[in-house]
């Protein structure tokens, strides 16, 4: 059965990585809604450990049991092993399965095997760092491949491509601008805590992050940058507290994506403030914008200029 013209037609579309676990898991119910056939069988996702690719998971496929979740729990024997023999009617429609994980248990052309069996049964599966299973897989490359890292780039594919390699080298070299974005965000938060009143909302921007206001912030834009430069460079230890705190330093900061960050304040690159704050006139919102890694114009409507994994 052949797919619908706007799946057909689709090549591969870019959206903000969120760095808050809620708004991962939506992200990943928009693009089950907006890019999944029911037909779709094989779901390649390519990202680093931490980036979000389980959160995405869960969003896109509610209730699917995560073979290795974020807590550490993981499912043996992996249950796709004994696909020919899981309850017959009654048995699971979709498959998950970590390669990077079951690889150090399992054969990967064993694991590739019981891919394939699956398929050919009608089953679906989703396959976390599937570019190191698709070498065993006699070129069957996935409906869908999906990346995360600054961004999340989904495909659907064709014999002409894109190749899992492609979008997992996206997903990589990118995933160092989000981690110190979403720290720098953390830190900026970190610095306001004592300073403000107002409550604010978190958006994105290409390699930063942006603080939306309802009323104009008053504070001292040139000191706030100051003092963020005099955090990055004292080197502070970031640390995982739990699923809603880090730690900065002895500190305890709240934080939605407390697995998303560098390791110390100093391994954020090159960052910035826009000197002024923007008027978003229709949001009716003011907005502070942080930026990371390397410069570029810094033109406020220069940002988010299009390009694939740039």
């Amino acid at each position: 059965m052949s797919l619908i013209p706007l799946q057909r037609n689709h090549l591969y579309s870019i959206y903000f990585a969120p760095r808050g676990n809620r708004r991962m898991a939506q992200l990943g119910m928009q693009l089950a809604q907006l890019h999944l056939s029911p037909f779709d069988q094989l779901i390649g996702v390519m990202g680093e450990a931490g980036s979000g690719k389980s959160l995405l998971i869960k969003g896109m496929f509610p209730g699917l049991e995560l073979t290795n979740d974020d807590e550490g729990v993981n499912i043996r024997p992996l249950p796709i092993l004994d696909v020919d023999s899981s309850g017959g009617f009654f048995s699971n429609h979709t498959y998950h399965m970590d390669i990077r994980f079951e690889s150090a248990f399992t054969q990967m052309h064993d694991l590739a095997e019981a891919v394939k069996k699956a398929l050919t049964m009608g089953k679906r599966v989703v396959v976390e760092h599937f570019d190191l299973l698709y070498p065993f897989l006699d070129k069957r490359n996935a409906d869908v491949l999906i990346g995360v890292g600054a961004e999340v780039a989904i495909a659907r594919t064709t014999i002409f491509g894109p190749l899992p390699d492609e979008i997992a080298k996206m997903a990589f070299d990118t995933i160092k601008y989000r981690k110190m974005a979403h720290t720098a965000e953390d830190l900026i938060d970190y610095l306001l805590t004592d300073s403000l009143d107002e409550d604010y909302e978190h958006s994105d921007v290409r390699n930063g992050f942006v603080l939306r206001f309802q009323k104009r912030p008053i504070f001292d834009l040139e000191r706030l940058a100051k003092n963020m430069e005099d955090l990055i460079d004292q080197d502070i230890p970031i640390s995982y507290a739990d699923e809603n705190h880090i730690n900065v330093g002895d500190r305890l900061q709240r934080c939605t994506g407390p697995r998303m960050h560098v390791r110390s304040t100093g391994e954020i690159e090159v960052f910035r403030l826009l000197d002024h704050i923007i008027y978003d006139a229709q949001e009716k919102r003011y907005l502070l914008v942080g930026l990371v890694g390397k410069r570029g114009g810094d033109i406020e409507e220069d940002l988010n200029r299009l390009g694939f994994g740039g």
